[in-house]
């Protein structure tokens, strides 16, 4: 028979040898070796053991002191006889070794003393700590059962962030040794609470909102989607929007310097981001009016951009403050939902800028590019990170300056600020070009018609050819740096290139 009662010793297996009277007779275990003759880890066990007997009687000590009254009655007395007659035969017993101090106590006078055999007991005259500065202070051992698991489970949170009180901290700590799936889910609570710790910056990133937007459509296109051609400008009011509800009061008030360029000259004008948003806002009143919606001008106010601007700032008495933030917000999403549910047709609708006129689907265009353009003087002003648009974005504003070159170059050259036309065509012919190699996210080839707006761009009749960047080419349609400083990969006639950079930095206006 094999089990608890032959000690399990025998594995089942008979002893060949044994006498046949005594088969069968279940066994008295062996007498248990001695601490000093444990294997290292078994005596370390053991160890434990003890020092935790002896935690467990400091506590109980304790325990005892806080509820006895002030005055010793007589069992208390008996008591403190029979504690000074064992003090001679504690001093004398044998400690275990590895056991010192407070620990030692407890184990002699549980086999010595009066009570039962294994029960732990305090001394009567602990050791002073500060005679074995070797000894440290035991931990606190939590004072009842320990809680449930659904219980410890609730205390995770509260112990990664080191809120529990000792006695909790010690049962979660326990439990963890023991339970895998709540020891894994306090690792990662632990991991969460030092990423919150962690010092981040507190700007939101400029393009979190089209992300998040982004994002959701994946998810669940909406009903009524943004037209193609009309998700530059919703991207980049967003844009704007967030960098203009993350400045303070005093920042509406920053001066900044407006640059577009004229003739053969940059010009500049002072303003303060509170005045171009009012400037933007006046300017997107042309696509309002040709959409049929109100004019913040007015039905009577003029159709050119730079007039418009003017009658603006001088309407106003007084400096525009953040006030003028919601009009310029509701403004172009009133913008952005009328053209999504009026349909296909609505992007041929002309819109009137004075002196020219665009399709709609261009004019949201010229928008979007003169709304990143106005936000990154806003950013650089007040000292806000503004990145480019989107690679796609920047394409479709690009491919607009460079359709738009040809007729401001005709018109340069009717004032005398342009070379003369050298080889009139046919209209809808090919005819001598400029190839424009511009590199980046948002650039391309194309080719521009040098000597007439009818005439077409093609790569057979180059005569000269330029390399810009997007971002740079962009700055120079904006006005923000000149035809010389242009930083342009040429080749080829040089009249032609400089024709062209003249004709793009002059589609820059107020």
């Amino acid at each position: 028979m094999t089990g608890p009662f032959d000690g399990g010793r025998d594995g089942g297996r008979r002893d060949p040898d044994e006498p046949d009277g005594v088969r069968g007779i279940p066994r008295i275990p062996g007498q248990r070796a001695a601490a000093d003759d444990l294997e290292p880890p078994a005596a370390d066990v053991l160890r434990r053991a003890l020092e935790g007997a002896a935690r467990a009687a400091q506590a109980a000590r304790e325990s005892r002191e806080r509820e006895e009254p002030d005055e010793p009655d007589e069992s208390d007395q008996r008591d403190e006889q029979h504690d000074d007659a064992g003090t001679a035969d504690e001093a004398t017993a044998p400690k275990p070794d590895g056991i010192t101090g407070e620990a030692a106590w407890a184990v002699t006078d549980g086999v010595t003393g009066d009570t039962a055999p294994g029960t732990p007991r305090g001394p009567a005259h602990p050791p002073d700590p500060a005679e074995e500065p070797h000894m440290r202070a035991p931990a606190p051992e939590p004072a009842g059962p320990p809680p449930s698991h659904s219980v410890l489970k609730s205390l995770l949170g509260a112990w990664a962030l080191a809120a529990c009180s000792p006695e909790e901290t010690t049962h979660v700590e326990d439990h963890l040794t023991e339970c895998a799936p709540c020891a894994d889910e306090a690792l990662k609570l632990r991991d969460a609470v030092g990423l919150l710790q962690a010092d981040r910056n507190l700007d939101l990133p400029p393009l979190l909102r089209s992300r998040v937007l982004e994002n959701c459509l994946d998810r669940r296109a909406a009903r009524i989607p943004v037209p193609m051609w009309a998700t530059p400008y919703d991207a980049e009011t967003a844009r704007l929007d967030a960098l203009l509800r993350d400045i303070g009061d005093a920042e509406w008030h920053a001066p900044l310097q407006l640059k577009w360029f004229e003739k053969e000259e940059r010009t500049t004008r002072r303003a303060t981001v509170a005045g171009v948003i009012g400037h933007l806002m006046t300017v997107d009143g042309l696509v309002a009016s040709a959409l049929g919606l109100d004019d913040p001008l007015g039905a009577s106010a003029p159709h050119s951009p730079t007039d418009r601007t003017e009658a603006f700032w001088r309407s106003g008495h007084s400096p525009p403050t953040r006030t003028i933030h919601e009009p310029w917000r509701d403004q172009s999403h009133t913008l952005i939902r009328t053209v999504s549910f009026a349909g296909r047709g609505v992007a041929e609708l002309s819109v009137s800028y004075g002196e020219f006129a665009l399709p709609l689907r261009d004019a949201l265009i010229d928008r979007a590019f003169e709304c990143w353009i106005h936000g990154w003087d806003i950013a650089n002003a007040v000292v806000y990170p503004y990145p480019a648009p989107s690679g796609p974005h920047l394409h479709a504003m690009i491919n607009l300056a460079t359709q738009l070159i040809p007729s401001t170059l005709a018109a340069r050259r009717r004032a005398g600020l342009a070379s003369p036309a050298q080889q009139l065509v046919v209209p809808g012919s090919p005819g001598r070009s400029l190839h424009l190699e511009v590199e980046g996210a948002g650039g391309g080839d194309w080719y521009i018609a040098l000597d007439s707006p009818a005439a077409v761009g093609s790569a057979e009749r180059s005569v000269a050819q330029v390399a810009l960047d997007d971002v740079e080419f962009c700055q120079l349609v904006a006005g923000h740096i000149s035809p010389d400083e242009a930083a342009a990969g040429q080749d080829g006639d040089r009249d032609a290139i400089r024709d062209v950079l003249f004709a793009a930095a002059s589609l820059s206006r107020l």
